[in-house]
């Protein structure tokens, strides 16, 4: 009897000891979010302190400009004519079956450069670029060569995160635009496949259907992508620790974190622009 007693002391105890784990571990991952949210937003404020403060690097927000956008054109353009291609290949069927293929291009064009376009493109930049920056930003950091730059007396932050970030918003919207063409180029190679189309009448069709409403929100978006992306990226970066191993860490949750910075803008760049047209 007394065995089967302290069998169940034991039992509770074990209970007891995993509902405080399990209660802690919740604890330190809600203070660890509110912590990394309030260093993150300290963090953007400096930027905006620093941004607009004299001197300004031109010279270097030109370089990681081209940079940024000759390392993601050829995969930009790659997927903007893939999906452009695919969704006109994918959707004929059915606008077949009602008697509306001459609404194809103008379908695709409302569907890409509305939503698909901007996201997949902000998605790539930050697979492409915001990992590129973490990485970067993050080995300066584990060599001690932004330690290097303050000794020598130059702002490390100005010149290495405020040109990138700049750099990336100022990219992001480019490379949207270019993807939205030749998505639609990839259309119109779509639609030839069955039918004889020219680009003329193709592009007259598409444009038909597109308003100022439809290109300005989704262009206005891409700004904020590229801000976030560039931001996230550099917070990660020069905030690096746990030596080499951080690197790969940065690296990987600037991803992460970029990617859901990109979805959540968008969920709300989409309930303003729906409430803006009631």
């Amino acid at each position: 009897m007394l065995e089967y007693y302290n069998t169940k002391q034991m039992e509770k105890s074990a209970i007891l000891e995993q509902n405080d784990a399990t209660e802690n571990g919740f604890i330190k991952t809600l203070t660890d979010f509110f912590e990394g949210v309030s260093l993150l937003t300290k963090f953007t404020i400096r930027f905006f302190r620093q941004a607009f403060k004299p001197p300004f690097e031109f010279k270097e927000i030109i370089k990681q400009s081209y940079i940024i956008g000759y390392q993601s054109f050829p995969l930009v353009a790659i997927t903007g004519f893939i999906m452009g291609l695919v969704i006109t290949i994918q959707s004929r069927p059915t606008l077949v079956q009602f008697g509306a293929e001459s609404w194809l291009p103008g379908m695709v064009a409302v569907s890409m450069i509305r939503e698909i376009a901007p996201v997949i493109t902000a998605l790539i930049f930050a697979g492409k670029v915001g990992s590129g920056i973490g990485a970067e930003l993050a080995s300066m950091k584990v060599t001690e060569q932004i330690d290097a730059m303050e000794v020598s007396g130059i702002n490390p932050f100005k010149y290495l995160v405020v040109t990138r970030i700049l750099a990336a918003t100022i990219t992001l919207p480019m490379l949207s635009i270019i993807a939205d063409a030749i998505s639609l180029y990839g259309s119109y190679i779509g639609v030839n496949l069955k039918n004889d189309v020219s680009l003329r009448l193709f592009f007259l069709q598409a444009f038909q259907s597109l308003s100022f409403s439809d290109l300005f929100p989704s262009l206005f978006k891409t700004f904020f992508f590229g801000f976030s992306v560039g931001l996230i990226g550099c917070y990660k970066g020069y905030n690096c620790k746990k030596g080499t191993e951080g690197v790969g860490i940065a690296a990987n949750s600037s991803v992460v974190f970029g990617s859901l910075a990109i979805f959540i803008i968008d969920m709300i760049a989409v309930q303003i622009t729906s409430l803006l047209n009631c």
